[in-house]
């Protein structure tokens, strides 16, 4: 387990190495391409495998401990560790990053986006898996850093070189944001570590800020929140991921959504509940009113691109629904109860599955009709995917679907436990206030649905025959592949929640109780 761990969190920075090199005799394939890229498959594949042992060798019966650990002195002078280890609130999100990572290198393999050399994307994509990896598998608050900002050099390139249009801008966007945020997080975590005596994650939820000041409980809590709500991201630092999203090749947008935002929600639940829970508490409220607004904001965003007349481009239109579905994870992690905090975990994991599915249909869409604007697809060329494509129609229903929180669906248990833990928040938070969120929260779910039936009215219904004659591609094998294990996952955590729920409670029950079962 101690291995398998380490290796998952390495293993990519070696293959992406190795994709730079030659390919060696008799496994070049038909053509240099061809290889990078089946490594790439490779590679992923391998550590999704690790993922899954890692998995099945996890005891399911203590998620509240940190297993598979790894505690090397680094650098004696900062006491900085190398330090990993995962439990019932990590392990669910890395895997979850190595299969979105394999399905993005499977897709890729088949469909390649166009850009500069296959062997620099298959390169940049494992660096990438490496960082995501890392991030929700240290325990050490400057190594949580240094994997924080391992994605961000990756991600810009792989936008700036493999993306559409506005691409050099979109990236640039992108770095700066989460640049300056990255700065701002750095001050709180070193902040922390200088005050507590120790970067140790573990040591520092256990101590549950007795070492820490309620004034550095603060600054820590305002400067590290936000740097983490400029990755999450929260209303009203959300303005690069629209732009990001837009110009990402398929495979971006799917990481981008599925993987990197999920970051920032992250250190929230791993740093600053366990770490400086008085700094929360004073920021709750703040956080949960960003949370609601960023619900409706989103929300009324998406219904007025799916408009008609209003020039809205699906991708985009997704994009800003990420800004409203992480609303409910911030407002599940400020109320600061069990409840609240599982919700928004689970949220995240929903959030991941359904929204890389839709960046991949989406993505594929464009690809057959050369754009993701919704009147084209609506008017000019008549999508009416459930005449012309049916099983592509059937995919993006069923995400769509998905994604309003349908119940029996993964979208729907993370959403309604935020929405119970704004209810009834944790002692010392206003209940009124809280009870205004829920009320924003539950008028955004009737918004998305009302966004997403409109997509899915426009884009799959209609008659073909209306339209100009157009033969239009069904799901292939290759995304039938890539997209049916999302579905699936979808459906299994929407009817079995209790998969999830079993590994977070008890890690979250600990977290919240200072380290204590």
């Amino acid at each position: 387990m101690q291995f398998l761990l380490a290796f998952a969190v390495a293993a990519p920075l070696l293959g992406a190495v190795a994709a730079l090199l030659p390919a060696p005799p008799g496994l070049k394939g038909k053509s240099p391409e061809q290889a990078v890229l089946r490594h790439g498959v490779t590679v992923t594949g391998v550590i999704l495998a690790a993922a899954i042992a890692l998995t099945l060798g996890f005891d399911h019966g203590t998620p509240s401990r940190f297993q598979a650990t790894t505690d090397i002195s680094w650098i004696p002078a900062l006491n900085v560790r190398i330090h990993l280890g995962i439990d019932g609130i990590s392990l669910p999100l890395l895997l979850m990053t190595a299969l979105l990572f394999f399905l993005c290198a499977l897709y890729s393999y088949f469909k390649l986006p166009a850009g500069p050399s296959p062997k620099a994307f298959v390169a940049l994509l494992l660096v990438l898996e490496s960082g995501t990896l890392a991030t929700f598998a240290v325990l050490d608050l400057l190594l949580f850093f240094l994997a924080f900002e391992m994605v961000l050099i990756p991600m810009y390139f792989l936008i700036a070189r493999w993306g559409g249009a506005q691409r050099q801008a979109a990236a640039w966007k992108f770095i700066l944001y989460t640049l300056l945020g990255s700065v701002v997080m750095l001050l709180g975590l070193l902040l922390i570590g200088l005050n507590s005596g120790t970067f140790d994650m573990v040591t520092l939820a256990t101590d549950n800020g007795r070492e820490l000041s309620h004034t550095t409980q603060l600054l820590a809590v305002l400067t590290i929140g936000i740097g983490l709500a400029v990755k999450t991201p929260m209303w009203p630092l959300h303005s690069w991921l629209p732009d990001a999203h837009t110009a990402a090749p398929t495979v971006g947008s799917v990481l981008l959504a599925g993987v990197l935002l999920k970051m920032g929600t992250y250190g929230f639940v791993r740093i600053l509940l366990p770490a400086t829970p008085d700094g929360m508490a004073a920021f709750a409220p703040y956080l949960g009113a960003f949370a609601a607004v960023g619900i409706v904001y989103g929300s009324l965003a998406c219904l007025s691109l799916a408009r008609k007349g209003n020039k809205g481009d699906l991708k985009r239109l997704i994009a800003y629904s990420s800004v409203g579905h992480m609303g409910f994870v911030l407002l599940g992690i400020a109320s600061m109860t069990p409840t609240g905090v599982n919700g928004a975990l689970f949220a995240n994991i929903a959030h991941g599955l359904i929204t890389g599915l839709l960046f991949f249909l989406v993505g594929a869409l464009k690809d057959r009709y050369g754009t993701a604007d919704l009147d084209t697809l609506s008017g000019v060329t008549g999508a009416a995917l459930y005449g012309r494509a049916p099983r592509f129609g059937a995919f993006l229903a069923f995400a769509a679907v998905a994604s309003l929180g349908l119940p029996g669906l993964a979208g729907f248990w993370g959403e309604m436990l935020a929405l119970f833990g704004a209810f009834d928040p944790a002692e010392g938070l206003s209940r009124p206030a809280f009870l205004t969120y829920m009320a924003f929260g539950a008028f955004g779910t009737l918004l998305t649905a009302a966004y997403l039936l409109i997509v899915v009215r426009r884009v799959c219904m209609g008659d073909p025959k209306s339209g100009p004659e157009l033969v239009l591609a069904d799901v292939q094998r290759y995304e039938f592949a890539a997209w049916t294990p999302l579905a699936a996952l979808t459906v299994l955590a929407g009817l079995w929640p209790a998969v999830l729920l079993g590994l977070t409670d008890p890690a979250v029950q600990k977290l919240l109780a200072g380290g204590n079962s």
